[in-house]
């Protein structure tokens, strides 16, 4: 991806990737903190957690998006077209949401997504303060 400011051209790095992969991470896990427990019917009668659950899938999409295609080429496990087109219907094609489509999502693909990322996150640091 590139993006101009004034008289400079500069392109995304693979260094911000670490990041986008801990976000995309994040938003799975708390898209499964959020539904544990939770039937389809509820799901479906629960405004809230639907737009919730929209919004973390929307962000593992923008995420999935800036992430380099370095990094996608070395990890073509992830299905990160789809990915990144689920984020385009929820942010632009809204109308077409179906609430039981996005429901299997949350029950079969972000389980998968879980695992695939897991073995891709870098640990933080040790501080050296404890």
């Amino acid at each position: 991806m590139k993006f101009l400011l004034p008289g400079k051209l500069f392109m995304q790095t693979e260094r911000h990737d670490p990041a986008y992969i801990w976000d995309m991470m994040d938003a799975a896990k708390t898209t499964i903190q959020l539904t544990e427990g939770v039937s389809l019917q509820q799901y479906l009668e629960d405004r809230k957690l639907q737009l919730a659950v929209e919004r973390l899938i929307e962000i593992i999409g923008e995420a999935a998006r800036n992430v380099s295609k370095t990094f996608k080429d070395l990890h073509q496990d992830i299905p990160w077209h789809k990915i990144v087109a689920q984020r385009h219907v929820l942010a632009h094609d809204y109308g077409e949401i179906q609430q039981e489509k996005m429901w299997l999502l949350v029950l079969q693909n972000i389980p998968e997504l879980i695992a695939k990322l897991q073995p891709l996150i870098i640990p933080p640091p040790p501080n050296p303060e404890s």
